[in-house]
């Protein structure tokens, strides 16, 4: 008998809420010291870098630092240091390197650039025994375990809850909220409404994918995963970018995915959502039931997440839409075409 295709994906996205309890089993140990060294170091600045899915991760983290500790950041070039040769003094930055493989030899090469530039170094990885790790200063391992699938799901959440828990230690704030998360995600991967939708767009090219603030990046994430597994052109933009011009191109043929949080970043969405609904565009909204009554369709969402949280749930049913709509394409999301797990860039 023939394994179904996208059998690791499925998989994959179905552990998360195990793979949150174990991320949540170690905050107390090497998370606990690393914020605990963080808050002496006291940084002036954090740089980030990152690539694919991990880079979304990164995005992420930025609106952590940025809005939890007031911290000035930044998203790095890479290349600035490993083709350019660059000598930034980096006294007094925090460097934050994020890769679920840990391997890339751009990410490698700059993180050790950065440390001898004097940054403090940090990897956030789920291989402890990587380049990467290796590398800097200090590590984190994400515990999501090894992920088979081509296009990463597990690794990308434990990655945002990593995130959430060490910025929210650092800054001493309340970590009980995290331990609702399981939970939240547990009703994400059994949420009945997703084959629905991927039924609905399955014969669609374009499609527009929109949110602000922490939840900018699951719209980035969820377009890279129709990307690179339905081989759609999936293009991402903050709703405010949106209406700067781009909204010109949306109609009744581009769909757009919104992801619309509880909290200030959906308040934020909803003009948008208007504009869109005025301009008869097919609006499949990523949120909680009572939010966007403008959308066409719904993913919907648990209510009680809070929002700097919420993208660690949001993007699981964007996966899964991305999962089922590749496999009516009739094609292999465990496989995407050209891509490797782990990908060597300079």
């Amino acid at each position: 008998m023939s394994t179904p295709r996208g059998h690791l994906v499925r998989s994959e996205i179905a552990e998360q809420p195990a793979v949150a309890d174990r991320v949540l089993s170690a905050a107390g140990g090497d998370l606990a010291r690393t914020a605990r060294l963080l808050r002496e170091a006291a940084p002036r600045a954090v740089l980030l870098t990152a690539r694919g899915t991990s880079d979304h991760a990164a995005l992420y983290a930025k609106y952590l630092l940025e809005v939890g500790l007031g911290l000035p950041c930044g998203l790095t070039s890479t290349s600035t240091l490993t083709v350019y040769g660059a000598t930034p003094d980096l006294r007094g930055v925090l460097w934050i390197a994020v890769s679920q493989s840990g391997g890339s030899p751009d990410l490698v090469e700059s993180t050790a650039a950065a440390r001898r530039a004097g940054a403090t170094t940090l990897a956030v990885t789920n291989n402890p025994s990587s380049p990467l790790a290796a590398a800097a200063e200090h590590h984190l391992d994400v515990h999501a375990g090894p992920e088979l699938a081509v296009a990463a799901t597990k690794s990308y959440t434990a990655q945002l809850l990593t995130l959430w828990l060490l910025v929210t230690a650092w800054r001493g704030g309340d970590l009980t909220p995290a331990h609702a998360v399981p939970g939240f995600l547990a009703q994400a991967v059994a949420a009945p409404d997703v084959p629905d939708v991927a039924a609905r767009y399955r014969f669609v090219d374009r499609l527009v994918l929109t949110a602000r603030g922490y939840s900018y990046p699951t719209a980035r994430e969820a377009a890279l995963k129709l990307m690179e597994t339905s081989y759609l052109s999936a293009q991402a933009f903050s709703a405010a970018d949106l209406m700067h011009g781009p909204l010109a191109m949306v109609d009744a043929d581009r769909p757009v995915i919104a992801v619309v949080p509880e909290g200030p970043g959906g308040e934020a969405v909803t003009p948008v959502l208007a504009a869109l609904h005025e301009r008869g565009a097919d609006v499949c909204a990523v949120a909680p039931a009572g939010l966007a009554p403008q959308a066409t369709v719904r993913l919907a969402l648990p209510s009680g997440i809070p929002e700097d949280l919420a993208p660690v749930v949001q993007i699981v049913p964007l996966q899964r839409l991305a999962l089922e709509m590749a496999v009516a394409r009739g094609l292999d999301p465990d496989a995407p075409r050209g891509l490797r797990k782990v990908t060597e860039t300079r």
